[in-house]
């Protein structure tokens, strides 16, 4: 607003005469018209709001494209997001009938629940005639799962996204894809049909399918002109199966990916640390090193005071001191903590519980931030065994959990609370897992609402707050298939480990 203003007032100072009308998008906020008015201009100035909340990037998946959310929400308390994600909820509830059932778990989606259910009140009547198209809702906080999205991707979308950066439902791929000088621009969604069949797939499956469906193609290339697009963005997947090859060998993916697993699995932590300490003394990328802090963190339910000075230390002479507010962010977010010494699970019970007090009565503190979001992902994991026991090998090809979008090793949290509260149909039974994540649930039933219509496949609304990751997408479309639901995304962003670094990160690299 003071950049707007600038301008008006310098085409004012040199007599320039101009009409101004700002577009505010997905919304317009009181306090940009405080600026405007203090700035003196408002009276020079028209306002209008383009209410644009939902970009749908494929059949089944809704980004509010606000990457914003994760950093104004979860660090800096902004609640202004809210209330568009709230409006978003309403038009669909608005397009598609009521909704015959509505969960939620976390502190946003709570209040995002709240104010969906005024701006239906205020409409009320609006949908309730329509059929419920939506069978079930479920709202959860980016906070309540960082254990997915710290995680390597290793389905093909999901690593496609940490390898090139899938932007609003696009990938440029560069000359190393393209095999020529020119880079190209590939929609990825249920469009593109080489894409919708390895899109969900594990990587270790993708090239050999690919190779095979080359040499099928290329037998029909001449006679089929309708195979030529195909052909091509077959050429293009299997480029950037090369390039994601190439770029993991060269990086001991690997090696990588058994840390992470020893981490999810509690085992060899000494080890793991060992690892981590060297990938910040090998100065590898400041965002990647921090993101095995992080993980290290919150499967451990913080560091013991020794490891997190040392780590710490380490990490600002190894990429400088620049990063010291960076852990002070990631500290306020749950992402990075330091254990309390000598504090017991009771004592921290106490805190906690004064802590939502005190914010219920306004009171928002810095200490809320870091300690209601204190991990506890031991506990969680056993409750919901997020580890599976497997007798051999994990059969990749055939999988037979959700557990396969991370190689058989960790079914992601986010999804496993789905399917239990779908499964339960409520929060029932559930009481122990909802302490250890620091409550905020919530549970909505219309009892005139039919939970599916002309029994008709179920249709499930997953909204994330703060962001979705590619791996969480496939495990639950995979779910889908397996339960006999149909699973649509709502997500403020597509997210992974990279963005959720770079979220909190102040000294930019």
């Amino acid at each position: 607003m003071k950049y707007v203003a600038d301008i008006v007032n310098t085409d004012k100072a040199a007599g320039r005469s101009r009409k101004y009308k700002i577009i505010f998008s997905p919304q317009k906020f009181y306090l940009c018209e405080l600026v405007l008015e203090e700035e003196g201009i408002y009276g020079d100035v028209t306002c209008d709001e383009w209410a644009f909340y939902l970009l749908p990037l494929d059949d089944d998946l809704l980004s509010m494209e606000l990457p914003e959310f994760f950093r104004d929400f979860f660090l800096e308390g902004d609640q202004r997001w809210t209330s568009t994600v709230a409006r978003a909820l309403r038009l669909l509830n608005s397009l598609f009938g009521p909704f015959a059932s509505v969960a939620g778990l976390g502190r946003g989606a709570k209040m995002v629940s709240e104010v969906w259910r005024e701006l239906v009140e205020e409409s009320e009547g609006d949908s309730q005639a329509r059929r419920p198209e939506i069978s079930h809702v479920f709202l959860m906080d980016r906070d309540v799962d960082y254990v997915t999205a710290l995680c390597s991707q290793v389905v093909y979308e999901g690593l496609v996204d940490d390898t090139f950066r899938i932007k609003c439902g696009g990938v440029d791929f560069g000359p190393d894809v393209t095999a020529s000088d020119r880079s190209f621009k590939v929609l990825l969604n249920a469009q593109d049909k080489v894409f919708s069949e390895i899109r969900n797939e594990h990587f270790s499956n993708v090239f050999g399918f690919l190779s095979q469906k080359a040499r099928n193609l290329q037998a029909q290339y001449d006679e089929l002109k309708g195979l030529k697009q195909e052909h091509r963005l077959l050429s293009l997947h299997i480029g950037a199966c090369e390039s994601i090859m190439k770029k993991k060998t060269k990086q001991d993916f690997q090696e990588l990916l058994k840390t992470e697993h020893s981490l999810l699995e509690g085992f060899d932590i000494r080890k793991s640390t060992s690892y981590i300490e060297e990938h910040i003394d090998r100065q590898v990328s400041p965002s990647e090193s921090l993101r095995l802090l992080c993980l290290l963190s919150v499967t451990e339910n913080g560091l013991i005071p020794k490891d997190y000075r040392s780590l710490k230390t380490q990490y600002l002479q190894s990429y400088g001191p620049e990063h010291l507010l960076t852990f002070h962010n990631l500290k306020r977010t749950g992402l990075l903590t330091e254990q309390a010494p000598g504090e017991t699970l009771t004592a921290v019970e106490s805190r906690v519980s004064k802590l939502v007090t005190d914010r219920a009565a306004g009171k928002l503190t810095d200490a809320f931030s870091s300690l209601a979001r204190k991990s506890n992902f031991r506990g969680i994991s056993k409750k919901l065994g997020l580890i599976p026991r497997v007798a051999g090998e994990y059969n990749l090809k055939v999988p037979r959990d959700m557990a396969y979008v991370f190689s058989g090793a960790y079914v992601p949290l986010s999804c496993k609370i789905i399917e239990q509260v779908l499964e339960r149909k409520g929060w029932q039974g559930l009481e122990e897992v909802v302490r250890l994540l620091n409550g905020s649930e919530f549970s909505l039933t219309e009892p005139a609402v039919e939970e599916s219509p002309g029994g008709a496949q179920p249709v499930v609304l997953a909204v994330f707050l703060g962001g979705c990751t590619f791996s969480e997408i496939s495990a639950l479309r995979f779910l889908g298939k397996e339960k006999g639901y149909k699973f649509i995304f709502l997500t403020t962003a597509l997210t992974n480990s990279a963005r959720l670094m770079d979220a909190m990160m102040e000294a930019k690299t």
